[in-house]
């Protein structure tokens, strides 16, 4: 699978009892399809994750898959504490037709979380998972951070094709991307202009897209109805190593320069065009407006993802269109106070 370029790192919309808020998932989705990004992840930290409970998630990623774009890449968060835990739900995410799963390290023995007991831990989901793996290396909320030689060794596995680390650190991605260089290399199926095949655009099969009545049926006398053709998808292959995706907004630019292949950022779920714009840029070649659009979004993201957190990309979202909604407790909201200021710091910045 082809995981590159910026992703929105989806959160989870809830009612003010803070049951899940699924027409406005539906919503947000929908519109996240019109942009420009590559794809979403569902159920990652900014999408509280760890609040939900089993029946919630499944039905989280039941909903963002039917509302998303069969051309956008979909990204399931996965992560459980256990093995066992964590392959069902990636099993309920390939029955939803997603791309990809994103798995963390567990943390609630993370003093036994020995190099051996995560090397074994990732291992055998990446046996066991239906999906490929991205590994997810999160300090910040996960106490422990994957070693830079635990993570070369990992890319050998066949079904782990990447990681998203959200450390900050452009050294470790860096260092994440000459240690990993080595890795095998997979065939994956892109498009004639070299955008990623997902497995919903695959899977449109005859009859999903309502009823079809030929000429020749009609003149015939017979009014069976039957699917309309399907234009097959035109494909070609690209050989892709071990991708590396930033987390942090701040060291985008530097990471893709690294070698990186993209990005999951917090930022990009209430600003993705703004995000998108600095990936464009780069592509092109152009890397003083690449740094031009980065220094425009570098200190709202800093500010309003890094220091306010789930609560503040929430209102972001709010302020630009999408629906954040409230977080789910013990999260405490942004202050009046905080809202003001995410207004102020995306004035300039609306999707």
């Amino acid at each position: 699978m082809l995981i590159e370029g910026i992703f929105a790192a989806v959160p989870t919309p809830f009612y003010p009892d803070e049951r899940v808020y699924f027409r406005k998932l539906e919503a947000n989705m929908a519109r996240y399809s019109r942009s420009l990004l590559s794809g979403m992840l569902l159920l990652g930290s900014t999408g509280e994750a760890v609040a939900l409970n089993d029946a919630e998630s499944r039905e989280v990623l039941r909903v963002a898959a039917e509302a998303a774009a069969p051309d956008k890449v979909l990204i399931a968060g996965v992560g459980r504490e256990s093995v066992k835990a964590t392959v069902e739900l990636a099993e309920a995410a390939a029955g939803f037709q997603y791309d990809a799963v994103l798995v963390r390290t567990p943390t609630y023995y993370a003093s036994q979380m020995s190099p051996a007991a995560v090397l074994h831990h990732f291992r055998s989901v990446a046996d066991r998972s239906p999906l490929p793996v991205l590994l997810y290396n999160i300090p910040r909320c996960v106490p422990y951070d994957i070693p830079i030689d635990l993570i070369a060794e990992l890319a050998q596995h066949p079904n782990i094709l990447g990681i998203k680390d959200s450390s900050g650190s452009v050294a470790r991605i860096h260092a994440t991307v000459e240690s990993t260089r080595s890795a095998p290399r997979r065939t994956v199926t892109v498009t004639p202009v070299f955008e990623a095949v997902t497995a919903r655009m695959l899977a449109v099969k005859t009859g999903e897209s309502g009823t079809f009545v030929s000429a020749g049926d009609l003149a015939g006398g017979s009014a069976l109805a039957s699917a309309p053709p399907v234009a097959a998808i035109k494909t070609r292959t690209k050989e892709v190593g071990f991708q590396v995706l930033t987390g942090s907004t701040a060291i985008l630019l530097e990471s893709l320069e690294g070698g990186a292949s993209g990005a999951i950022l917090g930022f990009a779920a209430c600003a993705p065009q703004a995000c998108q714009e600095v990936y464009l840029a780069w592509k092109d070649h152009d890397l003083e407006l690449a740094e031009e659009k980065l220094r425009r979004i570098s200190g709202p993201s800093r500010r309003i993802v890094g220091e306010m957190g789930i609560s503040g990309v929430k209102y972001a979202c709010d302020f630009n269109g999408y629906y954040g909604g409230r977080v789910r407790a013990p999260l405490l909201a942004v202050t009046a106070d905080e809202r003001a200021e995410i207004e102020g710091l995306l004035a300039g910045i609306r999707n």
